[in-house]
């Protein structure tokens, strides 16, 4: 240890201080009493060295104790007249004047000497402190750093890849219209006297087909080209409405419960494709609990705030509508975590999922300016959450639901629809479909040869265009329509939307649409609930 140390330690205790200042004083008169008559003249000179050590070793108040106690013993014992405090004129006080100078020349710049030292080791430790409090605030921010850039890659290959199926299932599409559509006309004219097994090879040819076109309405739902139909929604009213088709969908092992809360804000969502979100976490948590467990879907108001949004590069900060499905299955490790809502990807055995199920929630909920959370821990069980915007206005009046039985979709007498379609293989589908539904057809390979028609047609009712086409779009050619035909009704068609009527994601108001592929049912409905002006969109 240091002389410094030493004096450190002995500075931490004043009483040892003052009492070293006393036997140093006492040492030092003893020693000039032991030299004897060497140090004649020099009275305070055995004194010097005890009030130097006092001070630099306890500090002002025992180094002044020190020298105070050292003149006044050198006074007495030392400077005649021997045995008094008096003082010879003028010998005795120059010589006392010259031991005070010395001792505050000493003392004093001894002690500033050691209060410098003090103030820099304290500011060595606030310094040393604060270097503590900024690296561990830079660990924190290349943390977080690391975590957004991750988030960032990760939401950059969900893009690239929503790209890439939002291209496939646009050309799919088209082709699973034809099929979709070839058959139903197909099973439709059967008379019934043919081979049973006909019939069943067109119905398994159809099951399979839609269920193709199922496929393909998740990897659009996933890259987020869904046309969707956002209203305010009641999501207590939806999650309550929809608990007894859980209990039946999910089995009997598997206990549901609902917890909703109280003052639930309406989100702004499609409510067909929030459905069927809940129902998709639904099914994988039953998945992840093969022996049975409880299931709980619960709603909330959250406030989703700057820190949360700077944490999760994609999240704009305001309130939501959280809506998640809770079970206590398998759980989930941090890697599955992470590619959990990458399109095909599934932990699951063959044949049991398409690993599609949580991409359309993300897509969904993405597409609709929501957020989507996992929580999980293996062998604990995991958590979903579902954020939706809040619905900030009125509430829309509730549209009617349910579909119009075929049979009721009669074509008022005399209505002609012009058919308007590129893919000539998909036109003949529709034309020959809405000549079996009774409608006369009119039909135009582009926007060019629609026009023509129109104008030399005397009455067409309806425009069932395809939006998707070259030179001429089809909200290009309904804007021309309707300036010649200003009562014209129009229906549009794609298997893949654009922005044509469909804008950041949501149907534009007031538009008709169809998405491909449809069936025959699905054609005959949407046709007459446009001619009639039924329907959310018109």
């Amino acid at each position: 240890m240091r002389l410094v140390d030493y004096a450190d330690a002995v500075r931490s205790r004043p009483l040892v201080g003052y009492a070293v200042a006393i036997l140093l004083t006492l040492a030092a008169l003893a020693l000039r009493f032991a030299i004897g008559d060497v140090l004649v003249g020099f009275p305070f000179l055995t004194f010097v060295p005890a009030f130097v050590v006092a001070a630099f070793v306890g500090g002002l108040g025992p180094g002044l104790l020190a020298a105070a106690l050292g003149g006044l013993l050198a006074d007495y014992y030392l400077i005649e007249p021997i045995g008094s405090f008096a003082l010879a004129w003028p010998a005795g006080w120059i010589a006392m004047g010259f031991y005070v100078l010395l001792a505050s020349l000493v003392i004093g710049p001894m002690e500033g000497m050691f209060r410098i030292r003090a103030q820099l080791r304290e500011l060595n430790e606030v310094l040393e402190q604060r270097v503590a409090e900024r690296t561990a605030a830079l660990e924190t921010e290349m943390r977080e750093r690391e975590e957004v850039e991750a988030q960032l890659r990760q939401v950059q290959k969900m893009e690239t890849v929503g790209r890439l199926t939002g291209g496939i299932a646009h050309d799919f599409n088209n082709m699973m219209a034809i099929v979709i559509g070839s058959l139903d006309l197909a099973r439709r004219r059967l008379t019934g006297d043919e081979n049973p097994r006909v019939a069943a090879g067109i119905d398994n040819a159809l099951e399979g087909a839609q269920r193709a076109a199922g496929l393909t309405a998740r990897l659009l739902a996933f890259s987020r080209r869904l046309a969707l139909e956002p209203q305010p929604v009641d999501a207590n009213k939806l999650v309550g409405g929809m608990s007894e088709m859980l209990r039946r969908t999910l089995g009997e092992i598997i206990r549901v419960e609902t917890v909703l809360a109280g003052g639930l804000w309406r989100c702004f969502a499609d409510p067909a494709q929030l459905e069927s979100a809940i129902v998709n976490l639904a099914v994988n948590a039953r998945d992840a609990m093969p022996t049975g467990g409880r299931l709980t879907v619960e709603t909330a108001n959250t406030d989703l705030d700057d820190r949360y949004a700077r944490a999760h590069s994609e999240v704009t900060a305001g309130q939501y509508v959280m809506v998640s499905v809770t079970d206590e299955g398998i759980g989930m490790s941090p890697e599955v975590a992470e590619r959990a809502f990458e399109p095909f990807y599934t932990t699951k055995g063959v044949g049991h999922g398409t690993g599609l199920g949580l991409s359309q929630v993300y897509g969904f909920v993405k597409q609709s300016g929501g957020h989507v959370k996992i929580y999980s821990e293996v062998a604990r069980g995991s958590t979903v959450k579902i954020y939706l915007p809040r619905h900030h206005g009125e509430t829309a009046q509730s549209k009617p639901t349910g579909a119009t039985p075929l049979s009721d979709l009669a074509p008022p007498v005399g209505a002609t629809v012009l058919v308007v379609e590129d893919e000539e293989q998909v036109r003949h589908m529709s034309v020959d479909a809405l000549r079996a539904l009774g409608y006369a057809v009119v039909q135009a390979n582009g926007g060019n040869q629609a026009l023509e028609q129109l104008s030399l047609q005397p009455k067409i009712d309806l425009l069932f265009t395809d939006i998707v086409m070259p030179d001429m779009t089809g909200r290009e050619l309904a804007d021309k329509a309707l300036v010649m035909r200003p009562d014209l009704r129009v229906l549009f068609t794609t298997g893949y939307t654009r922005n044509a009527v469909v804008h950041n994601g949501v149907l534009d108001q007031g538009v008709a649409f169809l998405p491909k592929p449809f069936t025959v049912e699905q054609l005959a409905l949407k046709v007459g609930d446009v001619l009639a002006g039924r329907g959310a969109n018109r």
